[in-house]
């Protein structure tokens, strides 16, 4: 089998045309992500994720998608539940810390077992950003609370139930998206707190969990880090912050390389990105003009970056574990709802 590219690739609709396909066959990417333009019915969701799987060349082939809860869920009702936002999960454990903890391990178990079951075995998942006031709302409510050791305890139980479910979590936007004033799928965010401000408030959950096998990079300009890139591109801000200071020696994917916070052409985005020190660059529209472009700005998957995503790959291949005791879902809707 042929070594695959270091990058993750979209694809346009509900099935791999004769075009993507031929194109994956040639670029080999390491993995796929969905959207919601990907999801039509249960049938078409299972079918198009074992076709990406045989393009990708197995079963253990990574398939991801964003399913936090609230507003960001790609699959919902009737092929997956709606659940709480992770700022009601917060509340729980504001009222309740073990009932909140277990909510938030319920959660993520409970997510892997309905991506599971259409073989999607990434979720993008926990976010781990620590928000500010007067912060822009891309994230608000997707954050589990303000306090950094909140974000923490539940991001790792939100991670572990992932896990538990055969899987693989994502943590992200590494090193912190909570201080953006803009929307980074439209502009570039600028964030002038000090180091000091960052190490003590944004870096702290990423520090706590850099033992999880992957994460996601923040598409922000930290002026106190480099001040002439955004983190994704910046080999200051990947080396000296997420490497150095947070300490994270798991696969490092980039946000979605087509969002407006960055510029300059395709393939120049993702060879700035690996030569920051990504491992591996994700592109998400399906636009296969900019999929060819990115495609010629990667490498092969080799060295440090390779045993990265292998580490991750074992996540994938460990499966779900046997759930022991009474039903999961049952527990969860009594625990979600005695704390509304």
């Amino acid at each position: 089998m042929s070594v695959s590219k270091a990058w993750i690739s979209g694809c346009i609709g509900l099935a791999p045309t004769r075009d993507e396909r031929s194109f994956f066959a040639d670029e080999r990417p390491w993995g796929f992500i969905l959207f919601r333009r990907n999801v039509s019915e249960a049938n078409q969701l299972f079918d198009l994720v074992a076709a990406l799987k045989e393009i990708g060349g197995g079963d253990d082939t990574p398939v991801f998608v964003d399913q936090e809860g609230g507003r960001i869920q790609r699959l919902r009702p009737p092929l997956a539940p709606n659940y709480p936002t992770a700022r009601d999960i917060g509340a729980i454990f504001r009222q309740d810390e073990e009932a909140g903890l277990r909510a938030s391990w319920l959660q993520g178990r409970l997510i892997a077992g309905d991506l599971l079951a259409y073989g999607i075995n990434a979720n993008c998942l926990p976010c781990l950003d620590v928000p500010v006031e007067g912060a822009h709302s891309v994230i608000g409510d997707r954050a589990y609370a303000s306090e950094p050791a909140i974000v923490s305890a539940l991001g790792r139980a939100a991670a572990q139930g992932s896990m538990a479910g055969g899987v693989l979590p994502v943590m992200k936007h590494v090193p912190g998206h909570g201080r953006g004033n803009a929307d980074s799928h439209l502009e570039l965010p600028v964030v002038s707190a000090s180091l000091a401000e960052l190490e003590e408030h944004d870096f702290p959950p990423f520090a706590d969990l850099v033992d999880l096998p992957a994460a996601m990079t923040a598409h922000l300009l930290f002026e106190a880090v480099d001040p002439a890139n955004p983190a994704t591109l910046s080999p200051r801000v990947i080396e000296e912050i997420v490497r150095g200071t947070i300490g994270f020696d798991g696969l490092l994917m980039t946000d979605d390389l087509s969002m407006k916070a960055l510029s300059g052409r395709f393939d120049e985005r993702a060879r700035a990105a690996v030569g920051a020190g990504c491992d591996m660059v994700l592109h998400c529209n399906g636009d296969l003009e900019e999929m060819i472009a990115v495609s010629r700005g990667v490498p092969e998957l080799e060295g440090r970056a390779a045993e990265r995503a292998a580490a991750a790959v074992a996540v994938i291949a460990r499966g779900a574990e046997p759930v022991e005791g009474d039903d999961l879902r049952a527990e969860f809707d009594e625990l979600t709802q005695s704390f509304a």
